[in-house]
């Protein structure tokens, strides 16, 4: 898992706000009733230049700074559909990631020659361009959060190059210029969430604009407020985190993610520790964020039941890329013919390993 940032580096919070412009969503409930937005199956293809707020649009407010201060939901500038399609968000030129063996002169390869670019030929795949939803997949020990840390910049290459956004970073790219680009350009989303236990919903997505210091307190709390209740925590605002069930924590951390609009979001096994429901609530949250404001994901997962919600995914082993697979038409899970799915596995596996128990009492006797 990637490290908890706010310990380490605050600037390296990477909480970003996207505050998101309609699209083709229907509400919709699970099994427990819950009111949920789910997006409907399908790739929105118009992304001309848009400024639909999801709430009602209020006039910009004067910032703290005397700046026109952007509290609506409102998030990218206009743009061209040639512009937003072809726009690419990230390249890797021959990454590479060592550690030295303490007393030895070994190393220990994590990464070697991961390649995201064009004409890399066999030894890699290409870029990823801007609204795509990339998955990362492979065994553990692969790789994979290795890779996502060095995305993030929170990790350099040994060697290699990495270009986001059209800033090339390297291993000799400075600690404050990687910390202020993380603040500005990438949101994260970790497994374990990593809300602050004393403060409520609100004032944990408040929490990295008062740090970064821009907004006035009553500018940053309706933010905050239009935020969670984009993710659905309208009520939940004053709530802490151990009043919060596990996947409220992880909405409230997605919607921390937000904070400064970023235009790359890195999710770590941001499912890894929820149950069944509350997985197809944020992967639905995940994937009408990433449809409505073309903000490119790539997340890290075990699950290979989640793939189908992936433009592209992605399979490192042996540290390195070695398969790609593109879905031409990302879908959702849903819920009820999952859990079925679910059953007959696992009905499948028990009969599976009474039959081996058999054998095996059969081959002692």
């Amino acid at each position: 898992m990637l490290p908890f940032l706010f310990l380490f580096d605050t600037h390296a919070c990477a909480w970003a706000v996207v505050l998101l412009p309609g699209a083709c969503w229907q509400y919709g409930t699970g099994r427990s009733g819950a009111f949920f937005p789910c997006f409907v199956a399908g790739r929105m293809n118009d992304c001309t230049g848009w400024r639909t707020p999801i709430f009602h649009e209020e006039d910009p407010v004067e910032g703290s700074n005397g700046r026109r201060a952007n509290t609506n939901v409102l998030v990218r500038e206009p743009c061209s559909t040639e512009e937003a399609e072809n726009a690419v968000v990230l390249r890797l030129r021959n990454i590479e990631k060592s550690y030295s063996i303490e007393g030895t002169e070994d190393r220990v390869v994590v990464l070697r020659n991961v390649n995201l670019c064009e004409q890399c030929g066999r030894d890699g795949f290409g870029p990823i361009r801007r609204g795509e939803f990339v998955m990362i997949r492979g065994p553990s020990g692969g790789g994979k959060t290795t890779l996502l840390s060095i995305i993030g910049t929170i990790d350099l290459p040994t060697s290699g190059t990495i270009e986001l956004m059209g800033t090339v970073v390297n291993c000799h790219t400075p600690d404050s210029v990687l910390a202020e680009f993380r603040l500005q350009k990438i949101g994260f989303v970790f497994q374990t969430f990593n809300l602050i236990s004393t403060m409520t919903a609100l004032e944990n997505v408040e929490l990295p604009m008062t740090l970064r210091g821009v907004l006035s307190k009553e500018e940053r709390r309706l933010r905050a407020s239009r935020l969670l209740a984009l993710v659905g925590l309208r009520n939940r605002l004053y709530h802490l985190p151990s009043e919060l069930s596990g996947g409220e924590q992880q909405r409230v951390a997605i919607a921390r993610s937000l904070v400064n609009n970023p235009q790359l979001l890195l999710l770590d096994e941001p499912t890894g520790d929820l149950d069944t429901l509350n997985t197809i609530q944020v992967m639905d949250l995940l994937l009408r964020l990433n449809r409505m404001t073309k903000t490119t994901c790539i997340m890290v997962t075990h699950n290979p039941d989640v793939e189908c919600y992936a433009d592209r995914i992605l399979y490192v082993a042996d540290s390195r890329f070695v398969k790609e697979v593109r879905n031409s038409c990302p879908q959702r899970l849903v819920y009820d013919a999952y859990v079925k799915s679910l059953e007959k596995r696992e009905n499948q596996l028990t009969t599976v390993m009474s039959s081996e128990g058999e054998a095996l009492e059969l081959l002692e006797f």
